[in-house]
C-alpha cells in the first residue's frame, strides 16, 4: 500500500542571480558529468525527505501504572531523551518494529539496554513495570524516523546535492538527529498558505513513499544541512546552468536572487540583502535578507515554511541557502553564506551564519511509541 504523508514546512527564499551571466550561458551549460569542481548547479526544487535513526531515539519516559493504581516510573534517570536504543541484553535493536518485539518477551526480570548517549556507549539496567493490562512495560517514549519537506540547494560535479541549509532536528527533544539511512522523494506541492506578520506560513504537498519516487540517497546530516548523492537527476533538475560559489568577503549589502518553486516550477526572485556578518560564530545565521519581488509576495506573502535550503545568488554567484525566517516579519529572512570546505574529499560547501531572533527548521512528521 502506498503511504501518503501530507506535509507542511517553513522556507527561506532560494534562488540564483540571473543578470548579466546571460551572455555566458552557453559557456555555463554543461552536463553534470562536465562540472568542474569550483562549479555547482543551484537547486530550488522542493523534495520529500524520509530519514531513519541510528538505533532507536529515546523521547523520554513516563510513569506505568499497575492494576493497583501505583505509578512506577522504571526508566528515570536510567534513560535520557536523545539517547539511542541499539541492543537489549544480548539482542541488537536497529528499529522500533525489533524493539517493539523484544520488548513484547519481557518479564519480571531484570533487562539491560545497551544505549548510545552522545557518542558514547553505555549499559543500563532496567526493571520492566507491569501495567493494569498485566503487559510489562519500559516506560519509554521512541522514534525511529523523522519526515518531511526541504528544498534542494546545489548539486555539483559528482552528482552530490546539499539541501535544508540546516540539520533536521527530533521535533520533541530539539537534537539534531543522528541517522543511519535516508532517502529523497518527489513531491508535488498542493497549496502555499500565506506567510504574515506572527504566522511564517507554509507549503502544503504530497509525498507518496514508494521505489518510483526515490531521487536519492541521504548519507548526511549536519547542523549546515543534508548531503547525499541523486540517482534521478533528470526528474528535478531542468537547468544544468552551473555556477561558482562565492568567497563569503565577496558578499555584499543590495540587490540578489533567491530560486524556489512555490508557483509550480522553478524561478528566480529578487531579495534585498539588508545584513552581513562575516564574523558571527553561530552555525545558520549569516547574511539577512528582504524579499522584494512583488511575484514573490503574491504567491506567498513573503518567506513561508518549507522553503529552507533555497539557494541564494548574487553577482553570478552562489552565496548561501535560506534557513530561517523572522516570524514578526514574514518578508525577512536569514541564510547561510557557503564557504569551500577545506576536506579535499569533502566538495559539499560548508556554511558560515548571521543573525538572531529567528523562527528555525524543517517541518518533521515523526511517528512515536510508548514501549
Amino acid at each position: 500500500m502506498l503511504s501518503v504523508l501530507l506535509a507542511v514546512i517553513v522556507v527561506i527564499g532560494g534562488g540564483y542571480c540571473y543578470r548579466e551571466w546571460r551572455a555566458e550561458k552557453a559557456e555555463r551549460e554543461a552536463s553534470v558529468s562536465e562540472l568542474s569542481g569550483n562549479l555547482l548547479i543551484p537547486g530550488g526544487m522542493p523534495v520529500g525527505i524520509y530519514m531513519e535513526t541510528d538505533g532507536v531515539m529515546v523521547l523520554g519516559t513516563q510513569e506505568i501504572k499497575g492494576k493497583d493504581g501505583i505509578g512506577v516510573n522504571p526508566a528515570k534517570h536510567l534513560v535520557k531523551e536523545g539517547d539511542y536504543i541499539v541492543g537489549v541484553d544480548s539482542d541488537s535493536i536497529y528499529n522500533k518494529s525489533e524493539l517493539i518485539e523484544r520488548v513484547k518477551k519481557l518479564s519480571n526480570k531484570s533487562v539491560i539496554l545497551h544505549i548510545r548517549r552522545k557518542k558514547v556507549y553505555i549499559d543500563v539496567q532496567l526493571h520492566p513495570t507491569k501495567d493494569e493490562g498485566g503487559a510489562y512495560k519500559l516506560g519509554i517514549w521512541v522514534r525511529d524516523n523523522a519526515q518531511g519537506l526541504g528544498t534542494i540547494t546545489f548539486l555539483n560535479a559528482d552528482s552530490e546535492y546539499g539541501a535544508l541549509g540546516h540539520g533536521i532536528h527530533d521535533v520533541d527533544t530539539g537534537k539534531l538527529i543522528e541517522m543511519s539511512t535516508g532517502r529523497l522523494y518527489d513531491t508535488s506541492i498542493q497549496n502555499i498558505k500565506k506567510g504574515e506578520n506572527g504566522n511564517p506560513g507554509g507549503m502544503e504537498g504530497i509525498i507518496v513513499y514508494n521505489h518510483y519516487n526515490i531521487l536519492g540517497s541521504i548519507t548526511t546530516n549536519t547542523e549546515t544541512g543534508i548531503y547525499g548523492k541523486l540517482d534521478r537527476i533528470e526528474r528535478i533538475f531542468d537547468s544544468k546552468e552551473a555556477y561558482p560559489a562565492v568567497a563569503k568577503e565577496e558578499i555584499q549589502v543590495g540587490k540578489a536572487y533567491i530560486r524556489c518553486a512555490v508557483s509550480g516550477k522553478t524561478e528566480d526572485y529578487t531579495v534585498r540583502i539588508t545584513k552581513v556578518d562575516l564574523d558571527a560564530r553561530e552555525v545558520n545565521k549569516g547574511i539577512e535578507i528582504q524579499v522584494t519581488d512583488k511575484r514573490l509576495l503574491k504567491l506567498t506573502g513573503g518567506i513561508v515554511q518549507g522553503m529552507s535550503g533555497s539557494p541564494i545568488m548574487q553577482n553570478g554567484k552562489i552565496i548561501g541557502a535560506v534557513t530561517h525566517v523572522f516570524v514578526q516579519d514574514a518578508t525577512k529572512r536569514i541564510r547561510n553564506i557557503y564557504r569551500k570546505h577545506a576536506g579535499k574529499s569533502e566538495k559539499r560547501l560548508k556554511y558560515a551564519n548571521l543573525v538572531r531572533f529567528l523562527r528555525h527548521h524543517l517541518l518533521v512528521f515523526a511517528e512515536y511509541r510508548r514501549l
